[in-house]
């Protein structure tokens, strides 16, 4: 490979992670006003023209902040495990090639699920390694939650993947040009959403950070850098799963403003199912999973696969 080539590659991986986390900043300022105008109030309002530089402030403030260091925490562990996470959030987004960058996966789903898989460990760590009791049943909870999740999640996914036959993301849009899958599979994509919203930790599945008894889950202990990074880490993964259900159920991946449209309202529909729906019980969300959502989407499996033997 030429120099220029691997120089281009950079190039186009250093734009996508800067677009990641401009898109991250503007996400969490959307947030902070839906929330605000659903609970009847404004939210920022008074940063830039209608609070427009809100994230900008807010990032300042949590890297200016004073670190805390904890005595009796295993420091390396505690520290690193942030860095971590943050960085295999922000690989994932590597299975989308742009058309300026040369990388093409055809692997892509298989290269998601095993970043997907690794950031339990991260959890798991920053829970483990704070020392708190608080954190680390935060991080036990958060750990079972999302090992559970991916197991339907993957099942749901191989549905879509045994009708096109291939781990490619981008091979999605030549397979929806006639009809969206979210018509042809409404029961899966409502489990694959609401999967989705459980794999990232969001409202109504938010156990790591069950605010009535466990304070903030496993990121009790974090401050300042730390803390950032985990929230970054955790609204990079809101973004790029709905990227990933606008890819396999809204008319896949393609570079115009209606796909972009779609992003922002699976977005913006994790925030307002978070302003409305309250939070479910531990039991009954481990319950949802493994006897509602895997028995579902293993029926749906074998109905594809045989449509698929009856159709070849």
């Amino acid at each position: 490979m030429m120099f220029m080539d691997l120089f281009n590659i950079f190039l186009g991986m250093l734009i996508l992670i800067i677009g990641v986390l401009i898109g991250v900043a503007f996400l969490t300022l959307l947030e902070r006003k839906v929330l605000g105008y659903i609970q009847i109030r404004k939210g920022p309002n008074k940063m830039g023209f209608m609070g427009i530089l809100q994230p900008f402030s807010d990032a300042i403030k949590l890297f200016t902040k004073e670190q805390v260091y904890l005595n009796y925490s295993n420091y390396l562990s505690y520290y690193f495990s942030p860095i971590v996470g943050f960085m295999l959030s922000l690989m994932i987004w590597m299975v989308i090639p742009y058309t300026f960058n040369m990388l093409s996966f055809n692997l892509g789903i298989l290269f998601f699920l095993c970043c997907t898989s690794l950031g339990v460990y991260t959890l798991m760590v920053a829970g483990w390694s704070s020392n708190s009791n608080y954190s680390l049943l935060g991080g036990m909870r958060a750990v079972a939650q999302t090992i559970s999740y991916e197991v339907s999640l993957a099942l749901i996914m191989m549905s879509s993947i045994i009708l096109i036959m291939d781990f490619n993301l981008l091979k999605f849009s030549n397979y929806q040009f006639m009809i969206w899958f979210f018509f042809l599979m409404i029961p899966l994509k409502l489990k694959f959403l609401s999967s989705l919203m459980a794999e990232t930790n969001r409202t109504p599945f938010d156990f790591a950070e069950g605010e009535s008894e466990l304070v903030s889950g496993f990121n009790i202990e974090y401050s300042s850098g730390g803390f950032a990074l985990i929230f970054l880490a955790e609204y990079s993964s809101i973004l790029f799963m709905s990227l990933l259900f606008t890819i396999i159920y809204m008319g896949g991946y393609d570079l115009s403003l209606l796909f972009y449209l779609k992003l922002v309202f699976v977005s913006f529909f994790f925030i307002w199912v978070r302003g409305t729906l309250p939070r479910y019980r531990y039991d009954k969300l481990m319950y949802l999973c493994w006897k509602s959502y895997l028995p579902v989407s293993l029926n749906y499996l074998l109905l594809f696969l045989g449509l698929k033997m009856i159709l070849i």
